[in-house]
């Protein structure tokens, strides 16, 4: 059965045609959740005298276009499936184990010398079933994937760092390392294409953060929270509805971007260029208009990022910190302490959104669902980061709503409200235990 077009396609739509500012948009998608009664987005256009019943017409006309377009693009939603399902020809022993972990819902494959290989399902460790690996057995496996610079980089490094393609189902982020009883990998699946935010679960009003055209949206989270997926999912829409340029640096390439609407070109750290900082300032002579960062993992890259997006550009990136005010100060802290009041300055104009997500086991064990903490940069939050008063930020996050702004426990509480986790679950992942209540599943 199709899908509803999202109504946030319908408001980026009216934004684009020029009929509402992004600041209306963001006035009526929080007046539709607070109703809470399913009301149209369009109807409130129209309520509110923002636009008129033909020009109405004229937007709905428009997004059904976009939406047959864009499913006429992809590909048939089963194909993941029915390739692994299909009787299939003799393969790689590593392609066969790799299509069996991901039939059986693995986000990680661990494959280690002396030991049985494992998975990562829905975030719990779990035991493929399969005999241990000897230290000759892993490299038999292993080696085979990877040519000849790639072993000699390995041989050199003692790891390395690489996207697997396994044909008719997706690529796999792998790494590959040697410890003392031999050679191991771990790989993580990324599917054939891009996701939506409705495919990861996430509100459509993150969609808002893909309309800047200058300024940084960060993504952040510990490792394995999602970041990547969502970031992928921002560009993905960025790539549906501008005419632009997107350039990304990755370390390696993820998820594939095939031109759209946008021109992208994915490079690669070390395959394609030295390093994310050599790669931003090679961007910048580039005429990108969007620039995607991988990792803002250093101060030179951090400073780069910084600098693009003050220029024109719009930044997009993830860091792992724990939380949109840490975010705010790991940025600063990275650099000397004799330039912060001047970074402050600088983020404060250049910063526009910080996504900070977890992923939660859900109650009935099927899969994972994200907690989001929001913070969307207003008036108020520019002057506390220049002020160096970001603890204050916190009593924004809480009052913010309107703005598409909340913290992470209250994201939580309501995760724990619909049943969706356990209050167990909530109290591993929660910054407050007392925000969860005394109440919950």
């Amino acid at each position: 059965m199709s899908q509803p077009a999202p109504a946030s396609l319908l408001g980026r739509i009216a934004v684009q045609a020029r009929l509402i500012s992004m600041d209306q948009l963001a006035e009526v998608t929080a007046e539709q959740g607070r109703r809470g009664d399913g009301t149209p987005l369009g109807e409130l256009l129209v309520e509110k005298g923002l636009v008129t019943p033909a020009q109405l017409a004229a937007l709905l006309r428009k997004q059904q276009e976009l939406v047959a377009r864009q499913r006429a693009r992809a590909p048939a939603p089963a194909a993941a499936e029915t390739a692994a399902a299909a009787p299939v020809a003799p393969a790689a022993p590593l392609a066969a184990l790799l299509r069996d972990a991901v039939a059986r819902g693995a986000s990680d494959i661990h494959l280690h010398a002396g030991a049985s290989p494992k998975l990562r399902i829905a975030g719990a460790l779990e035991d493929a079933g399969a005999a241990p690996l000897d230290a000759a057995a892993s490299e038999r496996l292993l080696l085979p994937a990877l040519g000849e610079a790639d072993r000699a980089r390995l041989a050199e490094r003692g790891e390395l760092d690489l996207c697997h393609p396994v044909p008719g189902l997706g690529r796999f982020r792998a790494n590959f390392f040697r410890q003392q009883r031999g050679l191991d990998a771990v790989f993580r699946f990324i599917p054939p294409q891009p996701p939506s935010l409705a495919e990861l679960g996430l509100p459509s009003h993150l969609a808002r953060h893909t309309n800047y055209h200058q300024g940084m949206v960060l993504v952040t989270g510990p490792t394995g929270c999602g970041k990547t997926s969502t970031l992928a999912a921002l560009v993905d829409l960025i790539n549906e509805e501008r005419r632009e340029h997107i350039l990304t640096v990755e370390d390696p390439i993820e998820y594939l971007h095939p031109a759209k609407r946008c021109l992208v070109n994915q490079r690669s750290v070390e395959r394609h260029t030295g390093s994310f900082a050599r790669a931003l300032r090679a961007a910048l002579r580039e005429d990108p208009d969007v620039i995607v960062i991988g990792e803002l993992r250093d101060l030179e890259t951090i400073s780069l990022a910084l600098t693009a997006a003050e220029t024109g550009h719009l930044v997009l990136g993830t860091l792992h910190t724990r939380g949109a005010i840490r975010t705010v100060n790991r940025l600063v802290g990275a650099f000397p302490s004799d330039q912060q009041d001047q970074v402050r300055t600088m983020l404060s104009e250049s910063l526009r959104a910080v996504v900070s997500q977890r992923l939660l086991r859900r109650a009935d064990g099927k899969g994972r669902v994200a907690a989001l903490e929001t913070l969307v940069v207003t008036k108020a939050v520019e002057n506390l980061i220049r002020e160096n008063k970001t603890f204050q930020i916190h009593s924004i996050l809480q009052t913010g709503a309107a703005h598409g702004m909340g913290l992470l426990d209250h994201s939580i509480r309501q995760l724990v409200q619909s049943g969706a986790v356990t209050r167990e679950e909530a109290l591993r992942h929660c910054e407050d235990p007392r925000s969860l209540g005394g109440g919950g599943s």
